[in-house]
């Protein structure tokens, strides 16, 4: 049987194609939950014990809930990204093959496993821009239809195809839209949809997105694949444990950005001033100072979660002999000596007693010494605002393929060790001494 939060997460992730969505789909989990929105161009005014969260760019959204004994607070910040590697259409998207073909222009958006992408059903999904009287509003547009296909060359005309993969994301990965169409018929498709003119569309952030659903297989239904594991799964768990942990001298933060996958460095990414600007907002509306607030970030801690690297079954050599990680076996500390991660040994001794506290197993992982692995939201955000901070993750196989396996269990360990995070505090107390307390 399946279990509940799983259940919710693979319908979670089956609703939310593209950061928008992701962001919309978390922004209605906290409304319903009695959380108040909050718009950075308004002036704040915040209570003790609420909740609260703010968007930015419709792809990044960061919520806090404010403890009710302030006097001595810090920050417990978990974060996350809403985006994974797809490919986004262009400004100009049709391209007209003769009479006979209609394929869309598109342009490859972080570093995914082309070959995965091809001969199966896709569609169209993100923001559409629409001029309403004197407003320009943005529009949640994901069309539930199989529109779209990218055709593998046969076998036949390229011989070698299983033996030297290369594409060409130009040539090789253009999705066909249909025969002979119309000029526009993109466009014409999406305003249907939104039920407005053509002419009221002035701008889009328009991807592919996979039409397989999520599901659960293996022996003991044990493994879990859906599209956009990386980084969904975290940002749902890391919700789930928000919404569940309370800490009274606390300020909990819950954060997903948008553009990890592309390096961050938008106004919505990890590296902008998103996270700074909230968390320094909260400080002086609770009548704080500028010192309070830097006092406050010192004894803060951070979970940057992203998912991590399974060790494959058939490749087990890719990965280091004894710093290996298995699915359904923990939620997976990321170390690396040039710090592409932030773990360190402090912010690893805390994650390991917040794990023994909840009960939840954990394992270690860092690249081969000879491979070079990639980096996530962590470092960069503590370029903005530094703090005890420790990277985390599941355990994950095919990471970037747009249909990515994981481990059940792993799902509810993350749960678990969000919340009794979020149910604590902690403080400075000292040179190289950290409290923790309920």
């Amino acid at each position: 049987m399946i279990q509940k939060e799983i259940s919710e997460m693979l319908s979670f992730i089956d609703g939310n194609p593209t950061a928008f969505h992701t962001t919309a789909s978390i922004r209605d989990i906290l409304l319903h939950d009695g959380f108040t929105e909050l718009l950075e161009s308004k002036k704040w005014e915040l209570e003790p014990g609420e909740g609260y969260f703010v968007c930015r760019n419709g792809s990044s959204i960061i919520a806090f809930r404010m403890g009710t004994q302030l006097e001595n607070y810090s920050f417990n910040v978990a974060a996350a990204h809403t985006d994974s590697p797809c490919f986004k259409i262009k400004e100009n998207a049709e391209i007209h093959i003769g009479q006979k073909y209609t394929k869309l222009n598109t342009e490859g958006y972080g570093g995914m496993i082309c070959a995965s992408w091809m001969d199966r059903p896709l569609s169209v999904a993100g923001r559409v821009l629409v001029k309403e009287n004197n407003t320009i509003t943005s529009r949640l547009v994901a069309l539930d239809r199989d529109l779209l296909l990218i055709p593998s060359v046969a076998i036949h005309m390229n011989r070698e195809v299983n033996d030297h993969a290369c594409f060409n994301k130009q040539v090789d990965m253009l999705p066909l839209l249909g025969g002979a169409t119309e000029e526009g018929a993109l466009k014409k498709l999406i305003a249907e949809e939104l039920r407005v003119g053509p002419e009221q569309i002035l701008g889009s952030d328009l991807y592919l997105y996979l039409r397989e659903k999520a599901t659960v297989w293996g022996c003991h239904q044990e493994f879990l694949s859906s599209g956009r594991l990386d980084d969904q799964q975290c940002a749902f768990a890391i919700l789930k444990g928000f919404l569940k942990g309370r800490s009274a001298s606390s300020i909990n933060v819950a954060a997903c950005f948008d553009n990890e996958e592309v390096g961050s460095g938008t106004k919505q990414g990890a590296a902008s001033t998103f996270l700074y600007d909230v968390l320094h907002r909260v400080a002086l509306c609770i009548g704080g100072s500028d010192e309070d607030f830097r006092r406050a970030v010192a004894s803060s801690f951070m979970f940057s979660a992203d998912n991590a690297h399974a060790v494959h079954p058939n490749h087990p050599e890719l990965t280091d002999v004894n710093n290996c990680t298995y699915m359904n076996e923990g939620v997976v500390i990321k170390s690396h000596a040039g710090q592409k991660y932030t773990s360190d040994g402090m912010s690893i001794a805390v994650a390991r007693e917040l794990a023994e506290r909840a009960g939840v197993p954990l394992q270690y992982f860092a690249n081969r010494s000879d491979k070079v692995g990639g980096s996530t939201l962590g470092n960069l955000a503590m370029a903005q605002v530094s703090m005890n901070c420790v990277d985390i993750g599941l355990p994950q196989l095919a990471m970037h393929s747009c249909y990515e396996t994981a481990g059940v269990q792993d799902t509810i360990s993350l749960i678990r060790l969000m919340e009794e995070f979020y149910s604590s505090h902690f403080e400075e107390v000292g040179f190289g001494t950290v409290g923790i307390r309920k």
